[in-house]
């Protein structure tokens, strides 16, 4: 396995590079603006001895640095050609794994004779006492004196499908060249991105890793600041200082002849009584920036970076009930467990007794492998089936009828109308 590596390279993340989709930028993005000086730029310079900018790049105004220079600045690689090759996509088809075994046809009687216990008059008071002592602005009263009038029960079957995958990207990446060791392909040929070796994590649980590939390192010069370390500064534009608030730079005030008093025709130059501390803040009086792609060290370090991200996909279907508690608290509540299939590849259920529930499975594997298949390698897969109770109760308290749900083997609680609340500031629950 190869150590984690994680760059900063002032990239917006992993990407599949070699096309329109993030490839290497077109060298155009790179040239300075097209050789013509401003106009305020002369004014602001002409009085600067520009004997140094000959090692300075003007680069105020360009693009960000891209992932990697222009592709004919770097190197082919046998195993990752296509990371050059413009208008193309990078299809990286994980190796097939032999699939499981379909599963046998079970006897679901057994399964069905799991029963969930009945709420009683007893419990569906304390669970509601227990609800409104967890609420700032719920009195208990109402839930001491209401009177249960009816109890309406029903078990619901949930089903869920979890698939854990395994995907891999790659990018060009770089860092700053301090004279490390590189792993270049003068040290053999770089694995296949499905070749290389890590460890997996627990089961279905996520995560994301950066690996550098071996042999992929190459040196070159920093495409930003061409090598140079620096670049002009934006704020002064090489200057140092900053432009005289009274002429703005023109050391004459408009229509008068005589220089301005300001900065005594500099410019650039003011007053102490102005400004204590003229030099341009934005570089301290420098007059160019260290560049930020190289961090001044002039050349970079690039590789191709492997990004593998395992992700946990999720379907999940309730049956059908004819109560009116919101589907998505019974997609969260806790169940028991009534069936359990994990596998490198699980199968549809075909005959369980309600045929809906089937369904759902035959529907959610289907709808993983259609996802899945072209970008990723299922690394296992479990479904499992629920049972939800749910418990409606209606309840009368000083002259009307309420109703509250009580949903879950934990017996969370759904108020509907709480008639003992003294404020408007909560959400109920």
């Amino acid at each position: 396995m190869f150590p984690s590596v994680v760059f900063k390279s002032g990239n917006n993340g992993p990407g599949i590079l070699g096309g329109p989709e993030g490839g290497p930028s077109d060298p155009s993005g790179l040239s300075p603006l097209g050789g013509q000086t401003p106009p305020w730029l002369d004014i602001c310079t002409m009085d600067r001895d520009l004997s140094e900018d000959d090692s300075v790049v003007d680069l105020s105004f360009e693009a960000e640095s891209p992932l990697a220079p222009p592709a004919e600045l770097l190197e082919r690689l046998p195993s990752y050609d296509w990371l050059f090759q413009r208008g193309g996509q990078q299809i990286m088809f994980p190796p097939l794994e032999a699939p499981g075994r379909p599963l046998e046809q079970r006897c679901w009687s057994s399964f069905l004779e799991h029963r969930v216990p009945l709420v009683t008059e007893e419990v569906a008071r304390e669970a509601l006492l227990s609800f409104v002592s967890s609420k700032c602005c719920y009195g208990s009263t109402a839930a001491g004196d209401l009177i249960i009038q009816e109890l309406k029960q029903q078990t619901l079957c949930r089903y869920r499908l979890e698939t854990f995958s395994e995907s891999r990207v790659s990018e060009w990446t770089f860092q700053p060249f301090t004279n490390q060791s590189v792993d270049g392909p003068q040290r053999g040929t770089s694995p296949r991105l499905w070749d290389i070796k890590v460890q997996v994590p627990p089961m279905f649980q996520e995560d994301t890793r950066k690996f550098q590939v071996p042999h992929s390192s190459l040196v070159k010069e920093c495409h930003k600041c061409h090598g140079r370390g620096r670049y002009k500064c934006s704020g002064c534009h090489g200057a140092g200082m900053v432009r005289c608030p009274s002429c703005s730079g023109a050391k004459r005030k408009a229509k008068q002849s005589r220089r301005c008093q300001m900065c005594s025709g500099s410019g650039r130059r003011r007053y102490e009584r102005v400004s204590p501390a003229p030099r341009c803040s934005t570089c301290s009086g420098r007059g160019s920036k260290t560049c930020a792609t190289c961090k001044g060290e002039k050349r970079l370090l690039h590789f191709i970076q492997l990004v593998i991200m395992w992700k946990n996909s999720l379907f999940e279907f309730v049956s059908e009930h004819r109560l009116n508690c919101p589907r998505e608290l019974l997609a969260k509540a806790k169940g028991q467990s009534l069936f359990k299939d994990e596998n490198t590849v699980v199968y549809p259920i075909v005959d369980f007794p309600l045929r809906e529930i089937s369904l759902a499975s035959q529907r959610g594997i289907a709808e993983h492998s259609a996802a899945l298949s072209p970008r990723a390698r299922v690394l296992q897969q479990r479904q499992t089936i629920e049972l939800i109770p749910v418990t409606e109760v209606h309840y009368w308290y000083r002259g009307q009828t309420y109703v509250y749900y009580i949903y879950g083997t934990d017996h969370r609680v759904h108020v509907v109308d709480y008639p003992d609340r003294y404020c408007f500031g909560c959400t109920i629950i």
